[in-house]
């Protein structure tokens, strides 16, 4: 028992002599590098350091900064108790030339630093062919501000990958996206066949100046070549990292003189669709107008331009915007939907829509157009009168060709005289019911002369009472323009006959505000409920008012709110 207790004393005093820590290591896996390819910094602590004592930040200047890992060991040999804390840091250098890892302070202690020497990648004929490197490219290093930049990496293989990853570029105050899918094939190079994987990026630079775009960074594991390395009838795997090259840029600002929304593409396009091409006083229409354009992104494409005369009334829905990618190229789409209501009848001009946009490849500003276009309103009563089903000529027209040969219709009369003498009968027949007709209506004509001023006020109301009963059925229904519609039926029934618009009688002016409101309660973004009582309850108003006044002058009635 004693010489168990005397061990444990020394155990527990070679920990306490060696909880401070006493020197600290740095070393490198291989020096010289190549510039795309990755090598490790290792820092050792001998003694109990923090794991969070290692700072990285010194290394950022010359160096792409990787992943870091910690590991601890302890280890016990005659009482002597070792402990060491080690950091490993994957490293990828920015530049070839020699460069100066710097000293790191860990708990009061310093490691040494060290000079590492990178060298420009260079393969050809004489030199062995390399199993992995990554390569990168631009359509253009002199863009527009916001316009696209097409970035293509290629990682380059030679054996088969277990696993990996591979990074997008990096590019201050940019946007970054990914277009399409990666694409996989094989090619022979220097004599060595390589499998290729090829991904392709949008890159938008939202400020100008000259930037350097930071090379993707593959990191991935593969089988490892050394027979040592295998473990029963599990293959061990090694770890390869891998850079793509930087490549520098130069964005321009916009031109001077550009007052207009800056929309730097190589093609812009207006387009637009009608919901229907006929046009008709209180029924709404929808438009539908398109902005496109190449090369930028949704975010990018402005407001379009709403130019419509007086008369139409205007309820836009909210913008629908998208951004896809074809054929390696973001293509960017504005969509406004408007529905317009005429609010009287004619021919109307709708204004021609502009949007400038500035053209990378001329260099010019350029405009996309919807011209303007003359569209006729039809009045709403008319609309009405041309859905009344009504017995027309067609109704009765029967193709000739049709008729069976032995039919009565079919066969002619034999009698020509016939003809003559029944057509004779018939216009004597017509002439005496005229001189009748007339000797009638001349009896008649003092006894009707003193009552035609009260029969012209009387019929267009008994008229109007069919409209009226129609007008408050179609209230109930809630449909805007079947609503309109019959308001207008009525008002031309009840109105004065010298008035040529109904819509302009003072009588009907109370009715706007109901009229406004029914239709923003159905097309207006905010669906405001609509007051159909207050409207039926109006429509009710005007009908009293005509019939307490029917016996007054004909020319107009009075306004409900005089001046």
């Amino acid at each position: 028992m004693k010489c168990l207790y005397a061990a444990l004393l020394c155990l527990i005093f070679s920990f306490t002599a060696f909880a401070e820590v006493s020197k600290v290591e740095a070393s490198v896996d291989k020096n010289p590098v190549m510039m795309d390819e990755a090598f490790v910094l290792s820092i050792t602590a001998y003694g109990d350091a923090k794991r969070e004592a290692f700072d990285s930040s010194p290394l950022l200047k010359d160096f792409v900064v990787g992943r870091t890992s910690v590991s601890s060991k302890t280890s016990i040999i005659n009482f002597d108790t070792t402990r060491t804390t080690t950091w490993s840091t994957t490293l990828f250098p920015r530049a070839k030339g020699t460069f100066t890892i710097p000293s790191f302070t860990i708990e009061g202690k310093q490691s040494n630093p060290i000079d590492i020497e990178v060298v420009a990648v260079k393969q050809n004929d004489k030199q062995p062919a390399r199993d992995y490197y990554v390569t990168t490219e631009v359509d253009a290093n002199s863009v527009y501000l916001q316009q696209q930049i097409r970035y293509t990496v290629k990682l380059f293989f030679a054996t088969n990958i277990e696993r990996g990853s591979l990074d997008a570029p990096q590019l201050a105050k940019a946007q970054i996206k990914q277009l399409g899918e990666d694409k996989q094939y094989t090619d022979i190079i220097n004599g060595r066949r390589y499998q290729i994987i090829e991904r392709t990026f949008a890159v938008i630079p939202q400020q100008s100046g000259d930037f350097t775009i930071r090379g993707p960074v593959f990191s991935g594991e593969v089988l490892a070549s050394s027979s040592s390395q295998r473990f029963g009838f599990f293959n061990r795997t090694q770890e390869v990292n891998r850079i793509g090259p930087d490549i520098d840029i130069s964005v321009k600002a916009k031109p001077e003189g550009i007052d207009y929304h800056w929309l730097p593409s190589e093609f812009v396009r207006l387009d637009e669709e009608w919901q229907s091409e006929k046009f008709v006083v209180g029924e709404p229409i929808t438009r539908t107008v398109s902005l496109t354009a190449i090369g930028v992104v949704e975010e990018q494409l402005p407001e379009l331009p709403q130019l419509y005369p007086p008369h139409f009334k205007r309820y836009p829905d909210q913008a629908v915007t998208a951004t896809v990618d074809k054929n390696e190229t973001l293509i960017a789409q504005r969509k406004e939907s408007l529905a317009v209501i005429p609010t009287q009848a004619g021919d109307f001009v709708l204004p021609e829509i502009t949007v400038p946009w500035f053209n990378v490849l001329t260099e010019k500003t350029e405009y996309a157009t919807l011209p303007a276009r003359t569209i006729t309103v039809q009045p709403a009563s008319d609309i009405a009168l041309a859905n009344t089903p009504t017995a027309t000529s067609t109704d009765t027209v029967t193709d000739l060709n049709s008729i069976p040969e032995h039919s009565p219709a079919a066969r002619p009369l034999s009698d020509f005289n016939f003809r003559i003498m029944l057509f004779i009968s018939a216009l004597l027949c017509v002439t005496l019911c005229g001189w009748v007709v007339t000797g009638w209506k001349y009896r008649q004509l003092k006894s009707t002369l003193a009552h035609k001023r009260d029969d012209s006020l009387v019929q267009p109301f008994l008229d109007s009472e069919h409209a009226y009963k129609q007008l408050l059925t179609h209230i109930k229904s809630g449909q805007p323009s079947t609503i309109y519609r019959s308001l207008m039926i009525w008002i031309n029934a009840i109105a004065p006959a010298h008035v040529e618009v109904p819509s302009d009688w003072a009588a009907t002016q109370v009715l706007q505000p109901y009229i406004d409101n029914l239709f923003a309660s159905k097309y207006g973004n905010e669906h405001q409920p609509w007051d159909s009582k207050g409207f039926a309850k109006q429509v009710a108003t005007l009908r009293k008012q005509f019939k307490k006044k029917k016996t007054t002058d004909k020319a107009a009635l009075p306004a409900l709110y005089p001046q």
